[in-house]
């Protein structure tokens, strides 16, 4: 007989109930699991036989899952299944979540499941983060500033740990730094974060959610339910108007944060310092002191953006200003984020490969005055015009690369004529390594680059044409600036 696990939790017995998990990564491993270990009947279902998913399933079957691995396997929803956990590559008009749609089955992302299991006696508070760009960085300077707190803190979810792990821990954390994609947020409904931040909504992923209106409504669904805060970017009116749209707990906060002078309710930058004028009593008078930007990583205007937002959702939390401070001094960027990679004859060579849209790549142009810029890939559905007119004055020139180069050239050639273009292509000898090709970037990037100027990789696009990931083409970048400078 049927059962609905819409009702069930983590202390339920989950016997009887047919679970389909589609995708087999991390998460969805995670997901398998968990699932077993309440008692459910799984069928795991993936594409791609690399070793890693193997290895998962044969350690799954041992524990009793039904393993599909096969070309096609996800095309088709077996019969008799009470829930479907997806990962978040499955798009809402794929076969398989188009069948479950069709016959009324409740379709989760493994986020869902997670808050659904999460323990009703000690339920540990989700402090979440959701962006175009940033969200990262911001979660782990949250994950940072938590523990500097001295509380049991993980960054989770889109980063980190899969949030079924976390929740079914034995041994409970006392707050969860969750990092959250459109896509997961899609497969969200009963979700509730304590508070949550958007912090930005720029062109990217259309092809998956279709529009944009679709894409910033996902990203919207992170402040449904929140009880304390909705955190929100000043500069981006976008972000304003989902928290405006959001179903809250009555009392939640609307807490922006800004670049320039905080307002009473935001946090901000008051000349060198991170101040908050949120979360301190006597807010139209004063303000509290949360570092300054010498505490940071980087002064790059993204980087202290995501600073303040982390900042406001750890104070929302109720964590004291030096706890902020001493979080932020401890936290160091991801590889692959405005890293310098070399500084030689006047010139600085930064790795900027995590900037895989143009919202991305003109944060981190903005971040310097004079750019050599990198760009080019997969540029999944986006376009350049604005990121061109933003930059145009600080670009020296620029090096194009991958399938979608001629969109940034098109749009150079339409908004800033006067800029150099160079673009490398695989030749016409054959197949060309990343090695190879990154060492002709570099070369053409030596030649056009002047002292003062900083030769900046923010591709603006996705790699997977040329790079197995962003971090392929990093590495790479960086092994070629290397070769190139001594």
């Amino acid at each position: 007989m049927a059962r609905d696990p819409s009702t069930l939790g983590r202390l339920d017995d989950w016997d009887g109930v047919r679970a389909v998990v589609a995708g087999f990564g991390a998460s969805g491993a995670a997901a398998v699991d968990n699932l077993l270990h309440l008692g459910a009947e799984v069928t795991a279902l993936a594409e791609n036989a690399r070793p890693e998913i193997l290895e998962r399933a044969e350690l799954l079957e041992v524990l009793g899952a039904q393993i599909d691995i096969h070309t096609g396997a996800t095309e088709t929803l077996p019969e008799d299944v009470d829930v479907v956990v997806t990962s978040p590559g499955f798009r809402p008009d794929s076969p398989l979540i188009r069948a479950a749609t069709a016959r009324g089955i409740p379709v989760w992302g493994e986020p869902e499941l997670a808050w659904r299991l999460r323990d009703p006696q000690r339920p540990a508070p989700w402090l979440c983060v959701t962006g175009t760009n940033g969200k990262t960085t911001t979660v782990q300077m949250l994950e940072s500033i938590l523990r500097a707190a001295g509380l049991r803190a993980v960054a989770a979810g889109n980063v980190g740990l899969p949030l079924t792990e976390v929740v079914m821990d034995p041994d409970p954390y006392d707050v969860v730094a969750v990092e959250l994609s459109s896509f997961q947020l899609h497969y969200t409904s009963s979700m509730a974060a304590e508070s949550a931040a958007v912090l930005n909504v720029a062109d990217d992923h259309v092809d998956w959610h279709g529009t944009m209106a679709a894409y910033a409504a996902d990203k919207g669904r992170i402040y449904q339910g929140v009880q304390r805060a909705c955190v929100y970017n000043v500069a981006d009116p976008v972000t304003e108007q989902l928290v405006r749209d959001a179903d809250v707990v009555e009392g939640a906060r609307a807490i922006g944060f800004t670049l320039g002078t905080p307002a009473v309710g935001m946090v901000g930058v008051v000349e060198d310092v991170l101040a908050d004028r949120a979360f301190v009593e006597e807010r139209r008078t004063s303000a509290a002191e949360l570092g300054t930007l010498d505490d940071l990583p980087s002064t790059a205007p993204h980087v202290v953006a995501n600073a303040l937002a982390a900042a406001a959702l750890a104070r929302s939390h109720g964590v004291a200003p030096a706890a902020v401070r001493d979080g932020l001094r401890a936290f160091r960027l991801g590889g692959h984020r405005i890293a310098v990679v070399a500084e030689r004859n006047g010139i600085t060579w930064v790795d900027d490969s995590k900037a895989t849209n143009p919202h991305a790549a003109a944060s981190s142009l903005s971040a310097y005055d004079s750019v050599v810029w990198i760009a080019g890939g997969l540029a999944k559905g986006a376009r350049f015009e604005e990121l061109v007119e933003r930059t145009r004055d600080r670009l020296r020139a620029a090096v194009l690369i991958g399938q979608d180069r001629q969109l940034i050239a098109d749009a150079l050639a339409r908004h800033a004529p006067d800029v150099p273009v160079i673009e490398v292509t695989p030749g016409e000898t054959g197949p060309v390594d990343g090695a190879d090709l990154m060492a002709r970037v570099v070369a053409a990037a030596a030649a056009a680059a002047q002292a003062g100027d900083t030769v900046l990789l923010a591709p603006g696009c996705a790699s997977m044409d040329q790079f197995t990931d962003y971090a392929a083409r990093g590495d790479a970048f960086a092994a070629a600036v290397r070769a190139a400078t001594g």
